[in-house]
């Protein structure tokens, strides 16, 4: 591993692959064994019928601190994805953006 990968922080969060419904962060842990770990014992611990209704789990690497709170983790990754799609959008859209094409 990396020097990157055993000091970054990563989340575990959980989402549904059938619904795209996300429940958020459910940790926050600091290297990517850890986080690999975790993810492990998240996925023992489910029980088959929430398997099979769709909900699976997934690691992000992160600049939060380990031991965030999952539900403010969750507000603060919220924050800035849309930050993100805001900023992308605005690339897309200024004089330059779009398709590209000039008539």
């Amino acid at each position: 591993m990396t020097n990157d990968e055993l000091k970054a922080s990563y989340v575990v969060i959980r989402h549904n692959v059938r619904t795209y419904e996300s429940a958020g962060v459910v940790e926050v842990v600091k290297g990517r064994a850890n986080a690999e770990s975790t993810l492990k014992k998240f996925e023992g611990e489910q029980s088959p019928s929430d398997r099979h209704a769709g909900w699976r789990y997934f690691l992000e690497k992160s600049s939060l601190k380990a031991g965030t709170d999952p539900a403010e983790a969750t507000e603060l990754r919220q924050a800035e994805l849309e930050s993100r799609e805001s900023k992308a959008a605005q690339e897309n859209s200024g004089p330059n953006g779009g398709s590209g094409m000039s008539r």
